[in-house]
């Protein structure tokens, strides 16, 4: 199963490498955005936007409302996990 996280470009980093700055969840990390840019949708066009990052890749491009929504479910997973964890605790 893969598993990309909505992070929000917060800078670019290198446009002919289409490197850009990614902040996921509080924290900023070097994420590489080639499979969003085109001709048509150039690396400075990424600045503010919303993106699916998998592997230190940005996989898509989101609007804000569907980040929020990805974000709230991999929440209310996070917080099931937890629930499972406390009723059935690991041998470790």
């Amino acid at each position: 199963m893969c598993l990309g996280i909505p992070g929000k470009v917060v800078d670019i980093i290198d446009s002919n490498m289409t490197l850009a700055m990614v902040e996921i969840a509080g924290e900023q990390r070097p994420v590489n955005i080639a499979f969003v840019v085109d001709a048509a949708h150039p690396a400075a066009a990424c600045l503010g936007e919303w993106v699916l990052v998998h592997l230190g890749f940005a996989i898509r491009r989101l609007d804000e409302a569907e980040a929020a929504l990805t974000l709230a479910l991999l929440t209310q997973l996070g917080e099931a996990q937890a629930e499972i964890d406390a009723r059935h605790p690991s041998a470790a």
